[in-house]
């Protein structure tokens, strides 16, 4: 791990866009120990400290995607793929994924859905320091019902009792949080429609209180409306995609948001980095009308979370700029995006103790970008440094533009 003095002509200071004009961290065994103006930060630390200094960047908290599929290899078909794979061939996979969220800058995802608990190992050798890549949360093997959404990945359950006893398993296995699929999924071939409920509302009830017992939070995939209302009534978490679909169209239901807001009950649209291209496939006034469902949410006061749903086809594990680009196509500014990516999720996730800003006593993780993304968010493309609980990773040979001080 590193001890160093990290600084850039612009430090993410806090949340709102709040900015340290050259200013800096210190950075000691994964851990940020000083933060603030480089001048005060370097005078405090002893001239042997190596010092990297980034004029022309600016230093931001790591980035956090909620929504991540490292069994997945985001092919054509990459269901079949994990199928006819080994487990050591899947892991490997997982682990180059994994390393490649991290050289974009993506020091913390949320895995939701995996087999054998392959995601709980990388998840404690990457935090062993044995394997690069970012901090895992790992759902382990989701729920669902028999044929449902993912019953390749090993979790079909049926009734109340199968419903406790896998839930229990996953928490026995160290997962960190549940994953339950309220609904069906698009890349399930002959499971049941993205609109239809998996589960009635008692046992999602059921999910919810088993989970609650092993301390767990519970993520509830679901497309459909009367999948989302079961997931609200069981009070899970957050709610992926929540598309409010229905067998003829959409049926999108104010009640429901309300509950959510005053549940604290986080959405996370699993904007794909492809969500350009998914415009132009479903049509676009269609899309634009789930689009325009996402920013309707965040107005009347849904908690958001940025997520990729990397791993499904199109959703490229280096593309996680391009699903912030879509908080800014429904009108978030990038001041606004940052704090999403950052802070925000850290909150929601319920890990902002330790990551999500640029504070003393946090982990170090941090990256720093060429230009400002406060102003241009494609700045976040150009990747300068990253570090996971201080540990370093450079993503090309071709960034000597640090310059030692």
């Amino acid at each position: 791990m590193m001890n160093t003095v990290i600084s850039a002509g612009r430090m993410v200071a806090a949340p709102g866009g709040r900015v340290v004009l050259d200013g800096a961290v210190h950075v000691e065994r994964g851990v940020i120990v000083a933060a603030g103006p480089r001048t005060e930060v370097e005078a405090r630390v002893e001239p042997a400290v190596p010092r990297l200094h980034f004029p022309d960047g600016t230093l931001l908290p790591g980035l956090i995607d909620a929504h991540v599929h490292l069994a997945l290899d985001a092919g054509s078909d990459p269901v079949e793929t994990l199928r006819t794979a080994s487990d050591a061939e899947l892991y490997a996979g997982m682990a180059t994924r994994a390393e490649q969220l991290l050289a974009t800058g993506v020091t913390t995802v949320r895995d939701l859905g995996d087999r054998g608990g392959l995601a709980v190992r990388l998840r404690n050798e990457i935090a062993a320091g044995r394997l690069p890549g970012p901090r895992i949360l790992a759902a382990g093997t989701p729920l669902t019902a028999p044929g449902g959404h993912c019953w390749f990945l090993g979790g079909e359950v049926e009734g109340e009792a199968a419903i406790r006893a896998a839930v229990r398993r996953n928490a026995a296995s160290g997962v960190d949080l549940i994953k339950v699929m309220a609904t069906g999924g698009g890349i399930t071939k002959g499971g049941p429609p993205v609109w239809q409920a998996q589960f009635t509302p008692r046992e999602m009830s059921v999910v919810v209180e088993e989970a609650r017992r092993a301390g767990l939070p519970v993520a509830a995939h679901a497309h459909g409306t009367e999948g989302i209302a079961a997931a609200v009534a069981a009070g899970v978490d957050s709610i992926e995609h929540c598309t409010w679909m229905a067998p003829d169209g959409f049926d999108v239901r104010k009640d429901l948001v309300a509950a959510m807001v005053g549940q604290g009950i986080a959405v996370c649209p699993a904007a794909s980095p492809d969500w350009r291209g998914f415009a132009e496939r479903f049509g676009p006034e269609r899309a634009e009308e789930m689009f325009g469902r996402i920013r309707w949410m965040a107005e009347n006061g849904v908690p958001l979370l940025p997520g990729t749903d990397a791993g499904v086809p199109r959703a490229v594990f280096d593309g996680f700029v391009s699903s912030l680009e879509f908080f800014e196509h429904i009108g978030m500014t990038p001041a606004e995006i940052i704090d999403l990516a950052t802070a925000g999720a850290a909150t929601v996730l319920g890990i902002a103790h330790d990551t999500g800003r640029l504070t003393p006593g946090h982990r170090a993780d941090l990256l720093v970008v060429e230009g400002d993304p406060l102003t241009d968010l494609s700045a976040l493309r150009r990747v300068r440094l990253v570090l996971a609980q201080g540990r370093p990773l450079s993503p090309s040979p071709r960034t000597p533009s640090r310059a030692l001080s």
